[in-house]
């Protein structure tokens, strides 16, 4: 009898395990009205967006009509975008000798863009400011370094990237770093080395953000201990829903909340879709083969293949592959909130950074459609708008308050 009653327990655990959290949806007509009330008040924050490359190579200009890429100054409007963390990314094989001279002119370009549309677009360093310019009817733009390799072990980089306005750094990119180890390579530090945790703690106390969008589970989990600051994944889903390396697991997530942090969610279909990253994996040497072709042929014409031609080889060699709707990105917000909680999870795209967005998610005009579906789902006006940038900017409030404590005089 006992062992019968155990096995009901465990049954009835498992079946609550299994319910959504939002099981009450709205009526279709409250859920607009919803939506609707706080697409007009929220500030909605974008934590990753890799456009800075096409204003670089292929000089493309924010506002240019009928733009082909995913984010532009009418998309952003139309999408009630409030804030953009414009990505400063150098490819890990980019040579060595260039890497920060690279990353100094996309942060060039950035302000470039900026200097001419400041009627728009402006410049944000801190969570107040985001706010204020919000207030303004502008939308503010913000910059984060991806990839730690970007600072070629120099410590001092950082501070020249953060008084030029950088708010964040990934610590690894697709390869391991001298310092630490990534989601996208074969371990070799066991984590972070005692210099990453030096790195760590110089973000800290200038008030950047640690990211740990696509650190291995050991570099994760080192950053927790060492940081003094919560931390954000700029541009990360859920390994439960979708099992790549680039996702976190339930307990990654769990551990995130405990230290304060938040989570982006990433719009890639490879990480959203379980059935797409799968599709994807067995054309993937094909893909890599194609584009190494390519850029071979640019090379020999002593050119570079540009992003925008690298990216339509992969739309095309993708397009027949089973992109999902935009409502999977709902999906993984939902596990995110009822794994995290509400308080720590929010948007990062990865727009114009990945070669397949989810069917109705095309690109950042499309967002108030995910607000939409959120909305439907039953969240609340307050819950949306932590969702949509709140939880954003409470961390980066907690990680300048933490960088100016560690800066003041004891």
């Amino acid at each position: 009898m006992q062992k019968s009653r155990r096995t009901l327990e465990i049954l009835f655990v498992c079946i609550l395990a299994a319910v959504p959290l939002f099981s009450s949806q709205r009526p279709p007509a409250e859920a607009e009205k919803t939506a609707e009330k706080v697409l007009l008040q929220a500030i909605i924050i974008d934590t990753h967006a890799d456009t800075p490359q096409m204003m670089l190579d292929e000089g493309y200009d924010l506002a240019q009509p009928g733009s082909p890429f995913m984010v532009s100054i009418p998309k952003m409007r139309q999408g009630h975008l409030g804030a953009e963390f414009f990505s400063i990314w150098v490819d890990v094989n980019w040579p060595k000798q260039g890497l920060i001279h690279r990353a100094l002119d996309l942060i060039d370009v950035v302000y470039e863009q900026v200097g001419r549309h400041s009627d728009v677009l402006a410049v944000a360093t801190t969570a107040d400011e985001i706010v204020r310019l919000h207030l303004q009817g502008k939308f503010a733009v913000l910059m984060g370094v991806e990839g730690g390799h970007i600072i070629q072990d120099d410590l001092r980089a950082l501070d020249i990237y953060y008084r030029l306005g950088v708010r964040y750094m990934t610590l690894t990119h697709t390869a391991n770093t001298e310092w630490a180890d990534s989601s996208g390579d074969k371990p070799k530090w066991n984590g972070l080395t005692d210099f990453g945790k030096l790195v760590v703690e110089r973000m800290n106390r200038l008030g950047m953000m640690v990211d740990v969008s696509h650190v291995s589970d050991k570099t994760f989990y080192d950053t927790l201990s060492t940081t003094k600051a919560p931390v954000i994944a700029s541009h990360s889903s859920c390994r439960a829903l979708c099992d790549v390396p680039r996702n976190m697991t339930d307990d990654m997530i769990r551990a995130l909340a405990k230290n304060g942090g938040v989570m982006d969610i990433n719009y890639y279909s490879g990480f959203l879709s379980q059935a797409y990253a799968d599709a994807y994996k067995k054309i993937e040497k094909r893909v890599e083969a194609e584009i190494a072709a390519a850029r071979a042929s640019y090379a020999q014409q002593g050119k570079r293949l540009p992003y925008e031609e690298e990216t339509k080889i992969e739309q095309r060699m993708v397009k027949d592959l089973p992109t999902p709707s935009y409502t999977v990105i709902a999906d993984h917000i939902d596990h995110a909130v009822q794994v995290g909680g509400i308080d720590h999870v929010g948007l990062g795209s990865d727009f114009d950074g990945i070669d397949s967005a989810p069917k109705g998610m095309e690109d950042v005009s499309k967002l108030p459609d995910l607000v939409r579906e959120l909305a439907r789902r039953g969240y609340s006006e307050q819950d949306l708008k932590k969702i949509l940038g709140g939880n954003l900017l409470r961390v980066m409030r907690q990680v300048e308050r933490v960088g100016r404590e560690m800066r003041s005089p004891k």
